[in-house]
């Protein structure tokens, strides 16, 4: 009988769907489920589409998203801009890019109450003057100015008090094409003080107020004669980096002046030119500094610090040398020690389940060729690693199985360094996917486990059985009703997780709440 082989739900290759349950294609050539919307919106808003994936160019992977993006703005216009605003205000997402950008599309494609929603939303997504530029460059090319956007834009520049909108105004000039001399003349709000006025008119003609001293420190600061004025400059009136002339910045005392008031951001990518030009240096003060903001909670909160913000700074800094450019420097071990510590920080507080895990760590080629969120230099096979490690931080019975189409059972000592075990992770696999090995894995080896949680692009396509397949199998074979946990890595429709096994959790990783979520479904 040849029929049962070609008509088998309990073990189908991973290139052909299994009977009957609703699989669609993925883009390596295998088959998964797909997420729905709303549970693709988020892997948007949090993950983006920068530099697409191994698969998918960019611009098929940004369309894709935008395409569901417009559909559930036709569902539901006020919903989409309320998920827009938590993950951004709550800091969610690595990067605020894609809030902006799904923002821009309900501005241009709600009805007339989501327009007015997400115009009510710019000054809590766009925060600063460059997510302003990104919203109104969005906007420009899908509906164009109209009242709507007028007085979005100017309720935006009159809702900053004078310091912010000064600092403002000197730090972020121009992006994507747009000026604050271009987007205040489009919108010609009328000013909300005096302070304001005057503001403006420096902005749209170049007119320097008497009264604005950080303005005047400015100009001063381009004719500093030593590096001690220009740092005196600095230090007085809280002069940002970006408004420092390119021939200050090879000077120590400069950069200890920028120090004093750097927010936690600029710190945390300049951690290799303050390190190069010989500010940072074993056991100095400024190093020590460093060290104490690092690892504040508080401000790592207030700053809204992503832990891929900390993981991108940890690789680059741990590495010595850029991404780009050729800055090279020796790294600070405390520096380092600190970068640690502070991406444990950044997540909420994870309680203990008492479960035993095995956390399947994908390393496939695929995962190599994505990078997190645009971030230069961190792709997922490094970053799964360190996220896993949060949720087993705080747990006793943990194992690791590697896979791309082999296993690769890993011991990972809590004490480890996550510089270490992400250097561990970029040497590991790069092959093939199958998602379904480290639970194959399990049953093959007899591993008691309540639950398995895979770190995966669902990009699988290779291996005799589906994941779902080698579940059931765990399940029949082992005698535990175990549970499984997929945590998506990057923001296509694909998933592994059976939608209709209640005993499944699809989540999108590099979301701060990630591991709490992970717990909280453990412990249900």
């Amino acid at each position: 009988m040849k029929y049962s082989k070609i008509l088998n739900r309990m073990k189908t290759p991973q290139s052909q769907p299994i009977p009957f349950s609703g699989q669609v294609p993925n883009e390596a050539g295998g088959y998964g489920w797909t997420v729905d919307s709303w549970a693709q919106l988020d892997r948007f808003l949090i993950l983006g589409s920068e530099n697409g994936t191994y698969y998918v160019g960019e611009q098929k992977l940004t369309m894709d998203n935008a395409k569901n993006v417009i559909e559930a703005i036709k569902q539901d216009g006020p919903r989409v801009v309320e998920t827009i605003v938590a993950i951004s205000r709550e800091g969610r997402a690595p990067k605020n890019d894609p809030s902006i950008f799904a923002l821009a599309l309900a501005a241009s494609f709600g009805d007339e109450k989501t327009r007015s929603a997400a115009f009510a939303a710019v000054p809590l997504v766009c925060r600063t003057g460059t997510h302003l530029f990104g919203f109104v460059s969005t906007c420009q090319g899908l509906r164009g100015w109209g009242r709507g956007m007028r007085k979005a834009v100017g309720r935006w520049y009159n809702a900053q008090d004078t310091e912010a909108l000064t600092y403002g105004l000197i730090k972020y000039q121009s992006r994507d094409g747009w000026s604050n001399r271009d987007l205040l003349r489009l919108a010609h709000p009328k000013p909300a003080s005096e302070t304001h006025a005057g503001l403006y008119k420096w902005a749209t003609a170049g007119e320097v107020p008497a009264d604005a001293k950080l303005l005047n420190a400015v100009l001063e600061l381009r004719n500093a004669k030593t590096p001690e004025e220009a740092a005196r400059l600095i230090r007085e009136n809280r002069i940002p980096r970006e408004a420092v002339p390119t021939e200050l910045l090879t000077e120590v005392k400069v950069w200890g002046a920028l120090l004093e008031a750097m927010p936690l951001t600029a710190m945390l990518r300049n951690l290799g030119n303050m390190t190069k030009v010989g500010l940072l240096d074993y056991g100095s003060e400024p190093a020590m500094r460093v060290v104490s903001e690092l690892t504040k909670p508080e401000r790592l909160k207030k700053a809204r610090v992503h832990p891929v913000g900390i993981l991108a700074a940890l690789v680059t800094y741990a590495g010595g040398k850029g991404v780009k450019g050729n800055g090279q420097w020796e790294p600070v071990s405390s520096v380092i020690d600190a970068l640690n510590k502070a991406f444990y920080l950044t997540f909420s507080n994870v309680e203990k389940t008492g479960k035993r895990l095995v956390v399947g760590l994908d390393v496939s080629g695929s995962m190599h060729g994505t990078t997190v969120s645009g971030v230069a230099g961190l792709d997922c096979r490094k970053a799964c690693g360190a996220m896993a490690l949060i949720t087993s931080a705080v747990e006793s019975d943990v194992r690791y199985v590697a896979f791309d189409t082999n296993s690769y059972p890993m011991a990972i000592s809590k004490s480890q360094r996550l510089d270490d075990v992400v250097e561990i992770l970029s040497k590991t696999g790069g092959g093939g996917t199958d998602c379904a090995l480290p639970i194959r894995y399990a049953t093959e080896k007899r591993v008691k486990a309540d639950a398995f949680v895979i770190y995966t692009d669902s990009q699988t396509w290779s291996g005799s059985m589906h994941p779902a397949q080698a579940m059931a199998e765990y399940r029949q074979k082992m005698g535990i009703d175990a549970k499984l946990v997929v945590v998506a890595m990057a923001s296509t429709k694909a998933t592994i997780g059976d939608p209709a096994d209640g005993k499944t959790l699809n989540v999108t990783g590099f979301d701060s709440s990630v591991p709490s979520v992970i717990s909280d479904f453990l412990k249900s």
